[in-house]
C-alpha cells in the first residue's frame, strides 16, 4: 500500500503546483494559483497536496473556515484534482488520508463542490464514487445548461428570427480587451436594476485576469452604431467555452443582441469546441429555477447537466479503510 503524506499548500510549492495543474486529468486553468489567488484577501486559502514519497499525485484547492473547510469558494468548481495514472483504489486511499489529516487538525466537515464532467481532460468519476461509500449528504444541486456541439442541435424558430432582426438593426459584434464599455455601461446597470447586485469580479480584476490567462478569458461586445448594447465574458478551457458573464442593456429596445451574439459564438468561434457551457440558472442554493433564464438558453439547444455540492464528515475516512476485497 502506498504511504501518501498530506502538506498544506506553501507559497513555495507555486511552481510545482501549477505545474501539476498543467498535466492533471481533471484540471483546468481555474485551479492556477494566479487564479485563485487574485482574491486571496477573501480567503484563507487551505488547499493540500498528496505525495508519493517526493511525487506529487493529487491536490485540493480550498479554504478554510472554521472548524470547516470548503472546495475554494472563489471558485465556480472543485474537488480533488489528480494526475491521469492514478487508479480508482489509489484515489480511494489519497482521500481518506486527507480527511484524516483533516480530522487530526480539528476540521470536522469538508464542503466539497465537485467538477463537472464536461470539464475533464480525461473521464474523472472516481470522487463521486468515493463520496458515496462516505455516505456524504448532497447539500446543493445546481443546473448547467450546455450544448454538446459534436452532435446535433437546433435554434428555436425565436432565436432565429431574433439573429434576422439583429441583421436588419445592423448590429456589430467586436471581441475586446478592454472591460470597461460592458461593465459600465451593460453589466452593472442591469445586475444593480434587474436583482440589485454586482458582479462577482471587479473591472480591476476582471481585467489583471485576462492580463494573466490572455487565451482563457474572452469578451465579446455588441454594439449598434457606436453603442454598446450587450456581450459576454467567456471562460475558454480545453474543450469548453463557459459563459461566465452574460448580459443586454437595451432599454426598451428588442433588436436580437444577445440572439445575435451567441448565433455568432456557437456557430463559428466555438465550432471546434466539445461543449458550450452557458451556466447555472438557479438561485437559493439550487433550490429554486430561473424558469426564463432556462428556456432561453435551452433554446439554443441547449440540455441540462448537473453540478453537485457535498458535505463530508471527516472522521468517516475509517468508511474507506476496508472497501476494497
Amino acid at each position: 500500500m502506498n504511504q501518501y503524506q498530506v502538506k498544506q499548500y506553501q507559497n513555495s510549492n507555486y511552481e510545482q503546483w501549477n505545474e501539476f495543474i498543467s498535466q492533471a486529468k481533471n484540471a483546468t486553468f481555474l485551479f492556477h494559483r494566479d487564479f485563485m489567488e487574485y482574491h486571496q484577501d477573501r480567503f484563507e486559502d487551505y488547499s493540500l497536496m498528496v505525495y508519493d514519497d517526493k511525487k506529487l499525485v493529487a491536490v485540493l484547492p480550498a479554504n478554510k473556515v472554521g472548524d470547516q473547510l470548503y472546495s475554494h469558494q472563489g471558485l465556480s468548481y472543485g474537488g480533488l484534482v489528480y494526475q491521469e495514472d492514478l487508479k480508482l483504489s489509489s484515489v480511494i486511499k489519497v482521500f481518506q488520508v486527507i480527511l484524516d489529516f483533516m480530522f487530526s487538525s480539528g476540521i470536522l466537515k469538508l464542503q466539497l463542490k465537485t467538477i463537472p464532467f464536461i470539464y475533464y481532460q480525461k473521464p474523472a468519476q472516481e470522487l463521486e464514487y468515493i463520496l458515496f461509500l462516505l455516505g456524504a449528504k448532497l447539500i446543493r444541486r445546481d443546473t448547467l445548461s450546455v450544448i454538446d456541439l459534436t452532435e446535433d442541435y437546433a435554434f428555436s424558430k425565436l432565436r432565429k428570427r431574433g439573429v434576422q432582426k439583429a441583421v436588419k438593426n445592423q448590429l456589430v459584434i467586436k471581441e475586446e480587451d478592454n472591460f470597461d464599455a460592458f461593465w459600465n455601461q451593460v453589466l452593472i446597470p442591469n445586475l444593480q436594476e434587474r436583482h440589485q447586485a454586482h458582479p462577482v469580479h471587479t473591472i480591476a480584476e476582471i481585467t489583471k485576469l485576462k492580463e494573466i490567462f490572455p487565451e482563457n478569458i474572452k469578451q465579446f461586445n455588441v454594439y449598434k452604431g457606436d453603442e454598446i448594447v450587450a456581450g459576454t465574458t467567456v471562460f475558454e478551457t480545453n474543450k469548453v467555452a463557459h459563459c461566465q458573464y452574460i448580459s443586454k442593456f437595451e432599454k426598451d429596445e428588442n433588436l436580437g443582441s444577445l440572439d445575435f451574439l451567441y448565433n455568432f459564438l456557437i456557430i463559428e468561434k466555438y465550432k471546434n469546441k466539445h461543449f458550450f457551457d452557458f451556466g447555472i440558472s438557479n438561485e437559493d442554493q439550487g433550490k429554486k429555477l430561473n424558469e426564463g433564464l432556462s428556456i432561453w438558453k435551452e433554446s439554443f439547444g441547449a440540455s441540462t447537466i448537473v453540478h453537485d455540492f457535498y458535505e463530508v464528515e471527516t472522521a468517516n475516512f475509517a468508511l474507506l479503510k476496508n472497501c476494497m476485497i
